[in-house]
């Protein structure tokens, strides 16, 4: 077997493909190239086959494997991507018998996110899935992780050098586990403080390049990054949006979902996914013009299902209606509720309505009445003209303040913690 060196190297690929004759396991061949040139790499050729089942020892058997072999020769290529998910030792297997490096799905979305991680928390969950998906493969040509300093699927879980030994192996992924807990401490105190102040957090959540984030920037006046390519936004952005005086929510952009997202990518960003799962509503915006729509709505499902997110009541915000010529509307439930809102947010054909709709939901409980206070409760007086809360003022002939008041729920919690007095209690 030949001992295949990760070292630095270039990003010309060839892809291969097999269509295989079990649903589960097929794959997307144009979501796939999507994939491949958002890691960077420069397709030379796309190698397909199909089989009723994978070969045990080469996926896509020995006689397909010796066709790559002469490609990655006749094309000078640096490495081979698979639209599939192999074994370690179909991995090592390949390697030994095409003299490449060979890379699959989830090696290549691992390196993606690898790629876009900004966070001190993104990078250490991308380490962490990483660290877990070599695990599996440091047998033979591994010697140092070090050795992996750039090209797709080569950029290393970090700067440190780390021994393959898998006790050593292990003691990082410990460490990172405890440094993730604190930040997960930090965000459960975050979360804590809004429930306090009672603010609904409303989580973005669709398959990967759907428009998430450009929705996330509409409602926000935001600026996080968009661009249109897969996953081109990795850590998730929180952010408070007032869509009216009494509406106020938090507003969560998290990571695009995609069809068989690696299940070490998964646990490894169980605790940001956690925005989602304590979120009071869901907003599934989806790509209502790409043609696998149904199929990635139920790939989203899915994700949502295995993050305990999927009890959370959920709005589909059908994006990009300016592609198939559909008019901006809402659809109902037969509760009365709205189930789905189309819409374009490139064009911003519907954008209203579905504000309203977040308005509808939101808007907060109103208390109103009268109030009478006594010239010595000055300073309630001066505090509820602060906040906004007196609609109207007059003095009756004890001298008493009479004020007609209207306030939410929220500011009132507030007002009376803050005063330490049951203001509504002294409603007349």
């Amino acid at each position: 077997m030949l001992d295949v060196e990760r070292v630095e190297g270039g990003n010309r690929a060839i892809l291969v493909h097999m269509d295989i004759h079990v649903e589960a396991h097929r794959e997307n061949l144009s979501e796939f190239k999507e994939l491949v040139l958002s890691a960077g790499a420069e397709i030379m050729t796309i190698a397909t086959t199909s089989r009723q089942r994978a070969d045990p020892k080469y996926f896509i058997g020995s006689g397909k494997a010796k066709e790559i072999a002469e490609l990655v020769k006749q094309y000078d290529a640096d490495l081979v991507l698979f639209n599939h998910q192999l074994a370690a030792s179909q991995e090592r297997n390949l390697e030994g018998l095409i003299e490449c490096r060979v890379l699959d799905r989830t090696g290549l979305i691992l390196d993606i996110f690898s790629q876009r991680a900004r966070s001190f928390e993104g990078k250490l969950q991308v380490e962490l899935a990483q660290l877990r998906h070599l695990s599996t493969r440091l047998v033979r040509g591994w010697t140092h992780l070090e050795r992996q300093k750039g090209g797709i699927g080569l950029r290393g879980p970090g700067e440190t050098q780390l021994e393959t030994d898998r006790r050593l192996l292990g003691a990082r992924i410990k460490q990172i586990n405890k440094r993730l807990e604190k930040v997960k401490k930090q965000r459960e105190q975050g979360r804590q403080s809004r429930q306090k102040a009672e603010i609904s957090t409303v989580s973005l959540v669709g398959y990967t390049n759907a428009g998430k984030s450009s929705l996330f920037n509409v409602l926000s006046e935001g600026d996080v990054y968009v661009q249109d390519q897969l996953f081109a936004t990795l850590d998730p952005t929180l952010r408070r949006v007032d869509l009216a005086k009494d509406v106020s929510l938090i507003l969560a952009d998290t990571v695009g979902f995609i069809r068989h997202l690696p299940h070490d990518l998964v646990n490894a960003f169980r605790s940001t996914l956690q925005e989602t799962a304590e979120a009071q509503l869901l907003l599934h915006v989806i790509d209502s013009a790409d043609e696998n729509r149904d199929a990635n709505i139920a790939e989203v499902e899915k994700v949502l299902s295995q993050i305990d997110a999927n009890d959370v009541p959920c709005i589909q915000v059908m994006n990009k209606i300016d592609l198939t010529g559909t008019k901006p509307r809402l659809d109902y439930a037969d509760d009365g509720s709205v189930k789905r809102v189309w819409l374009s947010v490139e064009s911003g054909e519907g954008i209203e309505l579905l504000k309203q709709t977040l308005m509808d939901l939101f808007r907060e409980q109103m208390v109103e009445g009268t109030l009478s206070l006594a010239p010595a409760d000055a300073r309630v007086r001066a505090r509820l003209f602060e906040i906004g809360a007196i609609r109207n003022e007059s003095i009756d002939e004890e001298g008493r303040y009479i004020l007609q008041i209207s306030i939410s729920r929220r500011d009132l919690n507030q007002f009376e913690s803050r005063e330490q007095i049951s203001l509504e209690s002294m409603l007349l």
